[in-house]
């Protein structure tokens, strides 16, 4: 909720409720941020639905509409389907009628990605590759998006059909280092890119047109973000110990 604004900003006012998402800052009652960061939330959405979904769902809006426009009857690959981005990923994808093969870690993630439109759901990562092309019958993907990071990029590369794209957003498991740029080649002249939200909002009327595009999904029942687990803002030390131990699902975030 806006409380105050500077003299030179017009279009905003103080009782407005906007949210934002990648600016460092956030774990705090109150703050000061750049006006053209901010975007107004319809009346439908809630102070905790955007707290869940605005970076989550701008990243997938990304993911799906921009790094890579999925067509429909697209088969498409999406790691920790049953996270937080992971669920908008399976929601939308299905939404633009891509067959979405999920990833998780566990039998009970699996049930989560597919109750969020996950066509089938991979449970581990071992002989990935083998499994994925069983499930085209040979043709492999045209683009994998991957949250993982080190410990898949390999496997994530041999899931993609020549001329691939390989989206590398996330290190759960440590960062992607020492790439031979030649395994692109070997592996069938792929594409490999490394987004970062934040130069694709970087310009206040694309992150507008994104913000307005998540919204209309939410508004239409299109996404359906989960929380999954809620702490006080004073327990985020306890948020992160949850996070990095892999038992969460969904979203999680911090109440005041």
């Amino acid at each position: 909720m806006i409380e105050a604004v500077g003299p030179d900003v017009t279009d905003l006012k103080p009782g407005m409720r906007v949210a934002y998402a990648g600016v460092p800052g956030g774990y705090a009652q109150y703050r000061t941020i750049a006006a053209d960061r901010l975007v107004v939330l319809p009346e439908s959405v809630s102070f905790e639905t955007a707290a869940a979904v605005t970076l989550r769902g701008l990243s997938a809006h990304m993911l799906l509409r921009q790094v890579y426009p999925v067509r429909k009857g697209e088969t498409i690959l999406v790691y920790a389907a049953a996270g937080g981005v992971g669920q908008l990923l399976c929601q939308w994808g299905k939404h633009l009628g891509a067959r979405v093969i999920g990833v998780t870690s566990t039998q009970e993630k699996a049930d989560l990605a597919r109750a969020c439109g996950a066509a089938e759901v991979l449970v581990g990562t071992d002989n990935l590759p083998e499994r994925v092309r069983e499930l085209t019958d040979g043709a492999m993907l045209p683009v994998v998006y991957d949250s993982i990071g080190r410990d898949t990029f390999e496997a994530s590369l041999s899931c993609l059909a020549p001329r691939g794209l390989m989206v590398s957003y996330g290190n759960a498991s440590g960062p992607v280092t020492g790439v031979n740029v030649g395994t692109l080649g070997a592996h069938g002249s792929l594409y490999l890119t490394r987004p970062s939200l934040m130069t694709y909002v970087a310009d206040k009327s694309e992150l507008q047109a994104s913000a307005a595009a998540l919204f209309s999904a939410l508004e239409q029942g299109v996404l359906r973000p989960s929380i999954g687990q809620r702490f006080a803002l004073i327990e985020a030390a306890d948020a992160h110990r949850a996070l990095e131990s892999r038992k969460t699902t969904g979203s999680t975030i911090l109440l005041p």
